[in-house]
């Protein structure tokens, strides 16, 4: 059913009451080994050790230092060193003076002038708790998109938890988007740069953290008239999710170097509301809550997932949540990779770029997804 070539579905053969039987009974059966795994974890791992792996301490007003040796860099708004000329250029823009918000806006360094572009609005990874816009591992991922596809891309800094919890980190994804509704509209001008968007080709892109808000954020945007933008599709990338009972996945890699199910435990910990547990729906989106019945109003979607990542069962889970409810999937499972192996493997990253351009620029807009896309 899954394969490196995306889903074979008919969609009259994936009811959503087969699919949340076939998932309740997944859970039920993984309970037992679930409850093992987590005292078997509690026994074996602390707080201290999640937090030196994640580089991160408590300060004494209650907040996080913040100490991992990632470097983030300054915007390029111009190629001013012939020796050294930039992949994308790329410039700060503050959201509102009366914050810290703002987007970090890429284009290309020789833009197209008669062809409009499509909008990608992203959003970077760190488990809701590290890094920014402006970190270099995320900066040069939006260089590498807007030059390659080629595209606007607007890379979204948002508040991290502890000191803001979820939904903090989906409302400043939200208002993101009502600012790029304002630039469409022209309302109080609109920056240059975006002249070259195509406003009606909007598509939402996170990876890891930034998945998971993106597939929040495009629920919530379902409550709103957010003309003329169109938001054409979602891309997820190894999307952060989870849950109290674990997945096969989770306990067969639960020592993973790169995302241990320790650390993932403290990181939601500091993530979630105040008193919810993994199965609130910010975490396991199959839950059930506040989004379910939103989910068939959705745009099509792209999902990518790796075999090495311990997440990558939770990933699955949610392709199948999506087929059920009849949302257009095209799902890249791919053998062997790990978390965040775009950033550490140039051949991944390509494999990943080349599949999320075919995605946005082959399909052509049909009149479901025209109706999908009139948020």
């Amino acid at each position: 059913m899954f394969g490196q070539h995306g889903l074979n579905r008919n969609p009259k053969s994936w009811p959503v009451v087969a699919a949340y039987t076939l998932l309740a009974f997944l859970l039920f059966t993984q309970s037992r080994l679930s409850i093992m795994a987590d005292e078997k974890v509690a026994k074996t791992h602390t707080w201290q050790e999640a937090f030196e792996l994640l580089g991160i301490s408590w300060k004494s007003d209650g907040t996080l230092k913040r100490e991992i040796q990632i470097p983030m860099v300054n915007a390029t708004p111009s190629a001013t060193d012939p020796n050294s000329p930039p992949v994308a250029l790329s410039t700060d823009i503050q959201l509102s003076p009366k914050s810290k918000a703002y987007v970090r806006l890429y284009i290309p360094v020789k833009p197209p002038k008669d062809t409009k572009l499509p909008l990608i609005i992203y959003f970077h990874g760190g488990d809701f708790v590290l890094f920014s816009a402006s970190t270099v591992i995320f900066h040069n991922f939006c260089n590498d998109i807007a030059s390659q596809f080629p595209a606007v891309v607007v890379s979204v800094e948002y508040r991290l938890a502890p000191e803001n919890r979820l939904p903090a980190a989906f409302d400043d994804a939200l208002n993101a988007i009502f600012w790029i509704q304002s630039q469409a509209l022209g309302v109080g001008g609109r920056d240059p740069w975006l002249d070259y968007a195509d406003f009606s080709r909007v598509f939402l892109l996170g990876s890891s953290a930034g998945g998971n808000i993106v597939y929040h954020t495009a629920l919530r945007a379902l409550d709103f008239d957010l003309r003329p933008i169109k938001i054409r599709g979602i891309l997820l990338n190894q999307p952060f999710f989870g849950g109290v009972f674990r997945t096969p996945s989770e306990i067969r890699l639960k020592e993973d170097p790169n995302i241990p199910l320790y650390m993932c435990d403290v990181l939601w910990t500091l993530a979630l509301p105040p008193y919810a547990n993994r199965d609130h729906e910010f975490c396991n989106p199959i839950s059930g809550g506040s989004y379910l019945g939103r989910v068939p109003r959705l745009p099509r979607f792209f999902v990518k997932a790796d075999e090495g990542d311990p997440l990558v069962d939770r990933t699955t889970q949610l392709v199948q949540l999506l087929m059920g409810y009849r949302v257009p999937v095209v799902y890249r499972y791919n053998r062997g990779g790990f978390h965040g192996i775009e950033l550490q493997n140039k051949t991944a990253a390509q494999n990943l770029y080349d599949d999320m351009q075919r995605f946005i620029y082959s399909t052509r807009v049909t009149d479901d997804e025209e109706s999908r896309a009139a948020y």
